[in-house]
């Protein structure tokens, strides 16, 4: 079975090895993707596992058309109640580039219809359309006149780990903040310092990754749980071996931030995950945390200077000073999107890596920290 793995850009190459670890074959990288070949068993572990892992979807049709009318007969021509019963509900995921369709939606929608006319001529009755939760969700993805239509097999962003009380949002995705901490090379034996933690997605997914919890330990409606081959022993099975190699041991992670209600929301998500006594938080400005080991690794999101009023240079000439002075023996992994910004840490980096967090461009800069650090004029 082809399946393909969308991910955030840059972080391609660490999806790549999770994939190998999880036994996938033939794995190609793609833009904000890895392509391969896996099991049903695999794809439900993959949905369960996966930490940098955005959606992962199942190509089921392919076909070309560069007008509307062949757009709606090639959907049309496609038997689909192979894969949606009349009675479910379905919505269609879309991303389009093409000289031939300049309006995404307007092929989704193309393609509802023919959906909806082929399950009305067979069965005299057509499935409902459920945007918001629907049963069935189909991906439709269009290249120029190269169209592929996928079932989505996760039912929503992987990144939504229900960690997060609802109706907040953090700065930073829990898909990227897992994808910073295998790109920095981190592991549960090196000591972890985020010194601007904010509501703590580095170290929830530090605590998770160290533990080996699984990422979507708390959710359970993924998308092919809806599918017509689906099997619930096979999954039931897959879920209770990866729960049971969930470790129980000390962590040396902490982390820390002035901001009072940011390190309670922090707190709150620590506590839904169980695992509030893996980790030290504490509301601290970032100048006055001494570490505890000699040695170790800070890996922060401090902010970038978004917001008026915000004296952001001084923020990391202030950070920068506090990482030579109290730092030393430790390595220190920042992501900025202020390039201006970062030249006030006044450290050489040895190490720089480009992402997107959002719509901004990141560079994901490391620095060796110890006694005469390199200092950047």
């Amino acid at each position: 079975m082809k399946i393909i793995v969308k991910t955030l850009h840059g972080l391609e190459e660490v999806l790549m090895k999770e994939i190998e670890a999880l036994g996938g074959q033939n794995i190609k990288i793609r833009k904000r993707a890895v392509e391969c070949e896996g099991t049903l068993p695999f794809l439900y572990e993959a949905n369960l596992m996966l930490r940098t892992a955005l959606r992962i979807l199942v190509p089921v049709y392919e076909f070309t058309a560069q007008n509307e009318s062949q757009l709606y007969q090639n959907i049309k021509a496609f038997d689909w109640s192979k894969y949606l019963d009349v009675r479910q509900t379905f919505a269609i995921d879309n991303t389009v580039f093409s000289e031939y369709f300049t309006h995404s939606k307007y092929a989704a929608l193309k393609m509802k219809d023919a959906i909806a006319d082929q399950f009305r001529e067979k069965f005299d009755m057509r499935p409902s359309v459920d945007v918001e939760k629907p049963d069935i969700l189909f991906n439709l993805h269009a290249y120029q006149d190269k169209f592929t239509v996928s079932l989505d097999s996760s039912g929503r962003l992987l990144s939504q780990r229900g960690y997060r009380n609802p109706g907040h949002q953090a700065p930073l995705n829990e898909v990227m903040a897992a994808g910073l901490l295998l790109l920095s090379g981190w592991d549960k034996t090196i000591p972890l310092v985020d010194p601007m933690c904010g509501t703590g997605t580095i170290i929830i997914e530090a605590v998770l990754m160290a533990l080996n919890v699984p990422p979507q330990i708390n959710f359970n409606d993924f998308g092919f749980r809806n599918w017509n081959n689906f099997q619930p022993m096979m999954w039931n099975r897959i879920k209770s071996e990866a729960q049971g190699k969930i470790r129980s041991s000390p962590l040396m992670i902490s982390g820390s931030d002035i901001d009072s209600n940011a390190v309670a929301l922090a707190k709150s998500a620590f506590k839904k995950l169980r695992l509030g006594r893996d980790v030290q938080i504490k509301q601290a400005s970032f100048e006055d945390l001494i570490p505890k080991s000699r040695t170790g690794m800070i890996i922060t999101n401090p902010p970038y200077g978004e917001r008026i009023g915000e004296d952001v240079e001084v923020l990391y000439k202030n950070l920068g000073d506090t990482f030579k002075n109290n730092f030393s023996g430790y390595d220190a992994w920042v992501l900025s999107s202020n390039v201006a910004a970062l030249k006030q840490l006044h450290l050489k980096p040895t190490e720089k890596i480009s992402l997107y967090n959002g719509p901004l461009e990141v560079q994901f800069c490391k620095y060796e920290l110890y006694e005469g650090s390199k200092i950047e004029e």
